[in-house]
């Protein structure tokens, strides 16, 4: 069997580079920060990036990064800050507690566990809000966070492409 021949699930991915990492944050803060119409519907793409990268690279992604992106987060949209940072700890510290039982599963499986953490997250941004004297903004801030489970699949394939991409064959390996 050819390496070309391999199915997706059984190749070996290359190591992620820290530039693909930093890239997607990125981009998920450009999005975020993006003026959209209906925000409600709209899922928080820092988080969904957040909770990947802590998922698949626990080791490079941790609370600290996740503290650096809600600080960012915090100051780009002129909120109060600290209540995206300790959102996006806690969201963090679950994601790297069950990346291990995650990645057993396949990715719609994994996108139900993402959304019980994605609503975790908001549930934590939104106790801060209320604590700090802010109206209850109504349910469909459970929108957001179940939109961005069902972008789970898309998203990890996307983030993955650069490990995919084979490495130089070699006709003297095996591998």
């Amino acid at each position: 069997m050819q390496f070309g021949d391999m199915p997706t699930e059984q190749r070996i991915l290359l190591p992620v580079r820290a530039s693909t990492i930093l890239g997607s944050f990125a981009v998920a803060l450009l999005l975020n920060f993006l003026p959209w119409r209906n925000i409600a519907v709209v899922p928080d793409f820092v988080a969904l990036a957040l909770a990947f990268w802590c998922v698949r690279q626990p080791r490079l992604v941790g609370l600290g990064a996740a503290w650096c992106l809600g600080l960012a987060t915090d100051v780009g949209n002129g909120v109060l800050l600290g209540q995206h940072a300790l959102a996006y700890s806690l969201l963090a510290f679950s994601a790297i507690t069950l990346s291990r039982r995650i990645l057993w599963f396949s990715l719609w499986g994994q996108s139900l566990h993402v959304a019980a953490i994605l609503m975790f997250a908001q549930a934590v941004g939104l106790a801060v809000r209320l604590a700090t004297g802010a109206d209850f903004p109504g349910w469909s801030v459970a929108i957001g966070p179940l939109v961005g489970a069902a972008l789970w699949p898309v998203v990890s394939s996307l983030l993955l492409i650069p490990q995919r991409h084979p490495a130089e064959p070699d006709p003297t390996r095996p591998l």
